[in-house]
């Protein structure tokens, strides 16, 4: 079914003005020449479409087609940059899946939802019909976060089974799915796991992946070829409680990245809840530690920003950084669980507790 911003807003007036800055590279997406932005930024407005769903994964596929997918098994698309959204849902059987995690290649749509069974869905006509291309009924199963190298292959992550992370990939578009090994992966710690906030607990760039993780442990699992070989890194951000730790990560090219998390039960705590790496993840150094902002659930670099351009955003509010994530300033106190950007910081798209927005900037 679908739905005219129009016709909602006739009903729902849920268009936020602030103030915010961007900042965003797709994951798996080559970048122009940086561009020069300005030194302050203004919201002109944040353009946003109400869904009876809470919304963690978003992907922003080009300028105009953005999908989304939540809780109760909803997902939708928008091909003319929000003008109109197509909504559906998926019920398998008795099961209503839960979705945290999504990815979009030039041939599919993949869902994957949390919780035991986890399904992973693929569809290959823009939602019409799915079939379910992965199913794993362990107890403990719980996946947080997939995405694609390209179109032939991608990969999902998740809490611990069998004494290490779960890591699933796929090297034939997705038809088909493998459970990575323990013996091939670095053992989990003991309540070590990951947050499904965001779909943003895997970066890849080239061939290497980066996936997060939180809990007892604050550490990065790094693999150099596409998922074949793996290390594990420490970090100095919060751990040893169920809900401190690293919550996101962004990588700009193969050396730079940053995590972002905290502590979800203390949202204000602004120490030891971010940090960067220059040497792609093998040690990391806390940035603005102590200062604005505590805990986030998204990060990213901006496509145009040359690597200094970040936004960040959570249930606190939205931030941004214009010196590689070193200091932060105040956006928006609006609450978003996720974002995702177009080709520029000028195309921003956010997601939280039934919404998806799409930042109208003041140039």
């Amino acid at each position: 079914m679908k739905y005219s911003n129009a016709l909602i807003k006739l009903f729902l007036p849920l268009t936020i003005v602030g103030f915010l800055v961007a900042g965003c590279k797709p994951d798996i997406k080559e970048t122009g020449p940086t561009q020069i932005f300005p030194d302050t930024l203004t919201i002109s407005s944040i353009d946003t479409f109400p869904v009876e769903s809470s919304i963690r994964a978003l992907e922003v596929v080009n300028d105009e087609t953005v999908w989304f997918a939540g809780s109760g098994g909803v997902f939708g698309y928008t091909e003319n940059s929000g003008q109109t959204w197509t909504i559906d849902s998926i019920k398998t059987g008795t099961i209503v899946p839960h979705f945290r995690a999504i990815a979009v290649t030039g041939e599919a749509v993949f869902l994957l939802c949390i919780g035991s069974p986890a399904l992973l869905y693929r569809s290959m006509d823009k939602g019409k019909n799915w079939e379910i291309v992965y199913r794993e009924d362990h107890p403990a199963a719980f996946y947080d976060a997939m995405v694609f190298w390209d179109d032939q292959e991608g990969i999902a992550m998740g809490d611990p089974t069998d004494g290490c992370l779960s890591v699933i990939v796929t090297r034939d578009g997705g038809e088909t799915w493998q459970k990575i090994d323990c013996a091939q992966l670095p053992p989990a710690a003991e309540g070590e796991a990951a947050f499904a906030a965001s779909n943003s607990n895997i970066s890849v760039f080239g061939d290497n992946v980066w996936m997060v993780s939180g809990g007892a442990r604050a550490r990065v699992f790094y693999s150099p070829d596409r998922g074949n070989s793996w290390q594990v890194f420490d970090t100095p951000i919060i751990s040893g409680q169920q809900m401190t730790g690293i919550f996101t990560t962004h990588f700009w090219d193969g050396n730079d990245g940053v995590i972002f998390g905290g502590n979800w039960e203390q949202q204000d705590q602004k120490t030891k809840n971010k940090a960067l790496t220059k040497d792609g993840g093998r040690s990391w150094y806390l940035a603005a530690d102590g200062f604005y902002p505590g805990y986030r659930s998204c990060v990213r670099y901006a496509p145009d920003g040359g690597g200094k351009l970040l936004l960040a955003t959570g249930i606190p509010g939205t931030s941004w950084s214009k010196d590689g994530g070193n200091s932060w300033q105040t956006l928006d106190d609006a609450s978003f669980y996720t974002l995702r950007f177009g080709s520029s910081y000028r195309t921003t798209w956010v997601a939280g507790n039934r919404k998806v927005g799409k930042i109208i900037w003041q140039e």
